[in-house]
């Protein structure tokens, strides 16, 4: 199978892809450049300017963004002169500093959830997983984490019935991807277990995705693939791009039938070898994937 670039668009860090269907376009992130990015099917792109690093997006019903960025949730407005606008929903009190959210996405039934990490990758398990829900009218709120003891929380998924939340850690000394059962009434996770060993696989677990079948796509980061693994935790399918750090998948597309792939270009080191690296992919995997449930807010 071959992985078709759709945009050269050289992220340094490229994340949170989220179809959305009434515009037949990608959206994502790079989250140090602080910039969110869309690509519509007739081949046009836009992006918009944020004040701060902008980890990870959820469409809200009202038409604009949740952005999990430095110091918190926002409301993220794009403008006309190509900046977004920025309302703080929520704050974070981080346990170290130098943090900022990461990887996140809506549980199905619209809760928000994001975790933290230390900017710079170190080993310290002082993140967290925070779970957004809005206090309509309210002030600004203070999040409250849900679970501890991460050190780069990554992979986040939920189960075509939202009763599974899977959950990974990326960091070198962890790459464990973890499943939870899920309460949908409350929106707590518990009776946490090893899903995968990624230990045993290549690649480290990154940014991932559920499909219409339930199956677990993640993006193994440093191996150039995205891996497909059954609810019983069997690798099933292998697919490969050509750029070494692949970090989150995302259906889309008219059918819901596109797996759309985001990337890292690492900085200072010869991409001769991988030219591409920060793109945007998309592949035909055959199968089809799922909605993107939009955020209460």
């Amino acid at each position: 199978m071959t992985a078709e670039l759709i945009v050269d668009a050289r992220n340094a860090t490229g994340e949170s892809p989220v179809w959305q269907p009434h515009e037949n376009a990608l959206y994502w992130v790079d989250i140090p450049a602080g910039r969110l990015h869309r690509w519509q099917l007739d081949g046009q792109t836009t992006s918009w300017q944020a004040d701060e690093m902008l980890a990870c997006i959820a469409r809200s019903p009202q038409g604009h963004w949740l952005g999990a960025q430095e110091t918190g949730i926002f409301q993220l407005t794009p403008q006309a002169d190509g900046r977004l606008r920025a309302e703080k929903r929520a704050s974070v009190e981080h346990a170290r500093e130098n943090m900022r959210f990461n990887d996140g996405r809506c549980d199905r039934q619209g809760r928000f959830w994001a975790g933290t990490m230390q900017t710079n990758m170190g080993a310290e398990k002082v993140g967290a997983l925070y779970r957004y829900e809005p206090q309509v009218g309210g002030p600004v709120q203070l999040l409250q984490a849900r679970l501890h003891e991460l050190t780069v929380p990554n992979g986040m998924a939920f189960s075509p019935d939202g009763k599974t939340m899977y959950v990974s850690d990326s960091h070198p000394g962890v790459q464990l991807i973890w499943a939870f059962d899920y309460d949908i009434d409350s929106g707590t996770p518990h009776n946490r277990r090893v899903f995968i060993d990624m230990n045993n696989h290549p690649g480290r677990p990154d940014g991932a995705t559920v499909d219409a079948e339930g199956c677990y796509w993640i993006c193994a980061i440093d191996s150039g693939l995205v891996l497909r693994f059954t609810p019983e935790g069997k690798l099933d399918r292998t697919l490969e791009l050509p750029v070494k750090k692949p970090t989150m998948c995302a259906f889309g597309g008219p059918q819901l039938d596109t797996l759309f792939v985001t990337s890292i270009r690492p900085q200072g080191v010869d991409l001769a070898d991988q030219p591409l690296a920060g793109g945007v992919f998309a592949l035909n995997p055959g199968v089809k994937g799922l909605a993107e449930p939009l955020a209460r807010a």
